[in-house]
């Protein structure tokens, strides 16, 4: 197993396939990248742009280059020492009969060997498959269904909208009736098909139908079944599924479901048998060697994701493979000791930098500035926990009834507990769901453990402070029911189902209320609205992002250290960009107030509502400067006209999945539409010249403070405990909104062009800066560092180093050891008063005044090389001086020589 140093993130599909990854294995190698880190390859759902909606586990993606393709690509990776990491998806496939186990289950319902793969209520009438674009009834009587026959299998489906649907095989006697005996044997032997029996007779179907004769028969029979109201209206209630309006999928879905996402179904893989074919592949994948790892997504989907990793270990056996899950912590929650992984994908790691790099010291006035442009004020906690409510009652009635009804079956079996109505009981799961901190706990068939305990008592305190529930023992009794704590046997393993369904639940309630929702209504500094992050917490003190660097080294030293992913919400540069607005909130306030002013004219009232509104107005202009090219023409039409569109996509989805004035389910068209000829204004040279060239201004300190910041996150997560991961495309600056926005195409030739130039150190590019070379230099040397001794960086001693004077606030430092290797990392934040009017993101040498670092005595008498400029710095009575360490780059690695 090749060493886990650093993973380069590839997004495949659009135009990024095997062959192309395979060409970029030099570049990888050379930029110092271990392991690529590819995103889902398996085959999926036809026209996925993302392959996170599984069709088949058993076959590799063929429009990427197919099972052979992939095989090159591991190839060429592995002659160039870099491994894969590969994106796997355990929690669910994509509900399409493209998928060979979904169409199974449709074609036979229960009786299908595949129904228990998928979590589905085999109790309900049937199967809904909420796909119309409007009520059943509706779409009969307008003919929206027809019928088709695949002379290639014999198969017969119910289309509708483009959608093929394959229906039971004994429902084939009712359409071969039509066809004038022609096909009376086969019509009695399909009247009475099994799953065991029915391919053989579609064989034979398609065979017959070859002949002219019987084939026009056919033909007629479909055309008669399919234009009959009636009778295709018969053929459709015999199915084991029945066709819904889309809309129906939030209260009556008869499956769990990805988060909202209809069309993705959860797949059961607590089943032994259902694991044993979902890892087929993958286990042969990694037994040969071709892959050294998994990222799991979504892991806390899954019913019992501890069994889950634990049985992914024992499927291979011998094989120290790295396993890394797709996991939000909570800000006081720690990775569980007991999973045997390596770690998250990051993204608490983001929280921690977001922190540093933002100035407590402005949380007040621009608070104040946002409450005061907006109009109102915005209590966090309060819209949060209405968030999450209004989330689990609407978007999420299903679930919420499904964990009702078996609440209120064990409320009824005890004499106790029957007097309590299902209302109340509905009510107590939505305090107790929206009053948990974190996204999910892990009660298992043993029960609750120290951590979930601690966390459902919690949630039990607080859901009683609320008084959303009068009584108070209805919060007590879902609480028991949580902790399994009921005597009867029978009724502890319902409440087994009811745990298990509550923590599958609750993690997208967190999701789409904060991720999806919150971080798009509360946008006082949205660089802080970002996966796994609180914007509530404005800047933590330098010695907390050592706590938590520390911790990271203590509880998954080779976890991942991520700063962009396909899921965050913005790109990482942009996000840097963002905290300078914590410096000089002041500053920030004035120019939205004038934009506000100057832009008046491009606003549109709608029902006497200026559109934008303030809020969407104050998000807009934050979102705009984080997007804000480097190297931008106000005149160029074609460049602003690009960026319109990019602005434009991203307001739409932010007000939609703001959910209050238009949304997915329900979108405005005229609200949308003056949002964005509202866009499209603001970004037209020829109606806003004065606004842009006065951006423009404001851009130009903004972007110096930003890129200042950047080059110290970039540091941070190449030095910090943990394996730092690379965003394809972000060794240049990343400026992405959020997705799709962030899978543009790469331009990988300007990278290699930078790779491979002849520069001595990052220092030297300088001076031009604004293209982005100077951080793709760092992350080399960096990387480089990395690979000389991995073993420091990543389970290597974290130690902070005190920072003495004027400017001892400004700079972070600590100190990494590993026997006698160890490395320091000086870098300055929240540093932006000290640039003054530079035009370069380096903070004058005066500026920095008397500040040092202290260096641990032991290590005074070392001679040190800045690996970042190629240059000694010298230590001095157990001081480095901070403007001698920074004079030539912004930021410092000291390795000892």
């Amino acid at each position: 197993m090749r060493p886990l140093r650093a993973t380069y993130r590839l997004h495949f599909r659009e135009g990024v396939d095997f062959a192309k990854a395979a060409g970029l294995a030099p570049y990888l190698a050379g930029l110092g990248i271990s392991h690529l880190y590819a995103s889902p390859i398996l085959r999926a759902v036809p026209g996925s742009t993302h392959g996170y909606d599984t069709a088949s586990y058993d076959q590799i993606e063929r429009n990427l280059g197919g099972a052979d393709g992939f095989r090159a690509m591991v190839a060429a990776l592995h002659a160039e020492k870099i491994g894969v990491i590969l994106d796997f998806v355990p929690n669910h496939m994509g509900a399409s009969p493209s998928n060979p186990w979904w169409r199974d289950v449709l074609e036979w319902g229960a009786q299908s060997p595949y129904s228990h793969y998928f979590d589905i209520d085999w109790s309900a009438p049937k199967l809904l498959i909420p796909v119309l674009g409007e009520p059943y009834g509706a779409a009969l009587d307008r003919g929206a269904f027809g019928l088709y026959f695949d002379s290639n299998d014999g198969g017969i489906s119910l289309t509708t909208g483009g959608l093929k649907l394959p229906i039971s095989p004994p429902a084939y006697a009712t359409i071969l009736a039509k066809a004038d005996d022609v096909f009376a044997d086969l019509t009695n032997r399909f009247a009475v098909a099994t799953p065991e029996t029915s391919a053989e007779l579609k064989t034979e179907l398609a065979q017959r139908a070859r002949e002219p004769g019987q084939k026009q028969a056919l033909a007629s029979a479909i055309a008669y079944v399919a234009g009959d109201r009636d009778a295709i209206h018969a053929l459709h209630e015999a199915q084991a599924w029945r066709l819904a309006y889309w809309r129906a999928a939030r209260e009556t879905l008869t499956y769990r479901r990805f988060f909202e996402v209809a069309d993705l179904v959860g797949v059961r893989m607590e089943q032994p048998s259902v694991f044993e074919d979902a890892h087929r592949l993958m286990v042969q994948l990694i037994e040969d060697d071709a892959i050294d790892g998994l990222r799991l997504d979504h892991v806390d989907g899954l019913a019992d994701p501890l069994s889950y990793v634990r049985r992914l270990r024992d499927a291979t056996p011998g094989k120290n493979i790295f396993l890394l899950v797709e996991k939000i912590l909570g800000s006081a929650e720690e990775l569980r000791a007991d999973w045997p992984i390596e770690g998250t994908t990051g993204y608490e790691f983001i929280r921690s930098l977001g922190g540093l790099l933002t100035d407590s010291a402005g949380e007040v006035a621009l608070t104040a500035a946002y409450h005061d442009f907006i109009g109102e004020t915005l209590d966090y906690a309060a819209q949060l926990s209405a968030t999450k409510r209004h989330i689990f009652v609407r978007n999420l009635a299903g679930e919420l009834d499904v964990l009702t009804g078996l609440a209120s079956g064990l409320a009824q079996a005890d004499l106790s507990t029957r007097d309590f109505g299902r209302d109340t009981l509905r009510r107590a799961i939505i305090e107790m769901a929206t009053s948990l901190p974190v996204y999910r706990t892990y009660v298992d068939v043993e029960g609750p453990r120290a951590e979930d305990e601690a966390l459902i008592a919690e949630a039990e305190t607080k859901a009683k402070s609320t008084r959303e529930v009068e009584d108070d023992a209805a919060i007590d009794f879902i609480a028991r029911i949580w902790r399994l704590q009921l005597d009867d046997p029978a009724q502890r393993a319902v409440a087994l189902t009811f745990a298990t369904r509550f923590q599958q639940t609750t993690g997208p309630l967190m999701a789409k209320a904060v991720e999806d929702t919150l971080f798009f209504r509360y946008n006082r500094l949205i660089a802080l609205n970002e996966v796994g992050g609180s914007p509530d917490a404005f800047g933590c003190s330098i010695q907390r992002f050592h706590d938590d660097m520390q911790a990271r080294r203590e509880h998954q030293p080779l976890g991942l250290l991520a700063t962009s992913t396909h899921d965050t919400k913005r790109g990482e540069d942009a996000r840097a960009r963002l905290y300078a607005f914590s410096e000089d909130p002041g500053s920030w306030a004035q120019c939205v107030t004038r934009w506000h002013e100057m832009n008046a004219v491009l606003r549109t009232n709608i029902d006497d509502t200026p559109v934008p509104g303030p809020n969407e107005e104050w998000m807009f202009y934050q979102a705009l400067a984080g997007a804000w090219p480097f190297q931008i023409d106000i005149t160029d039409a074609p460049v602003l006209t690009a960026l319109a569109d990019r602005m434009a996509a991203f307001m739409q989805k932010a007000t939609r999945e703001a959910k209050l004035r238009t949304s997915w389910t329900a979108p405005d068209e005229s609200y949308e539409q003056a949002v964005e000829d509202f866009v499209r204004g603001v970004l037209d040279a020829g109606k806003s010249r004065a606004f842009l060239e006065d951006f423009a201004s404001a851009q130009a300190k903004l972007q110096v403070s930003g890129a200042l910041n950047s080059l110290t996150q970039t540091l941070l997560k190449l030095t910090a405990p943990g394996v730092p991961d690379m965003y394809q495309g972000a060794e240049f600056w990343e400026l992405s909104l959020v997705d799709p926005d962030n899978r543009r195409p790469v331009d990988f030739n300007a990278r290699k062009y930078a790779l491979d130039s002849e520069v001595v150190d990052a220092g030297s590019l300088l001076g031009d800066w604004k293209g982005g070379a100077i951080k793709l230099a760092i992350v080399k040397a960096a990387l480089a560092a990395r690979r000389a001794n991995p073993a420091l960086f990543t389970g290597g001693v974290y130690t902070p180093l005190a920072v003495h004077g004027a400017q001892g606030e400004r700079v972070v430092a600590f100190l990494r050891e590993d026997g006698a290797d160890a490395a320091i990392v000086i870098a300055p934040v929240r540093a932006r008063a000290l640039l003054a009017d530079s035009a370069v993101p380096l903070i004058p040498p005066d500026a920095w005044d008397d500040t040092t670092v202290s260096v641990p005595p032991g290590l005074k008498d070392l001679t040190w090389l800045n690996v970042l400029t190629a240059e000694a710095c010298r230590v001095e009575a157990d001081r480095i001086r901070v403007a001698d360490a920074l004079v030539r780059l912004p930021v410092a690695l000291l390795v000892a020589d």
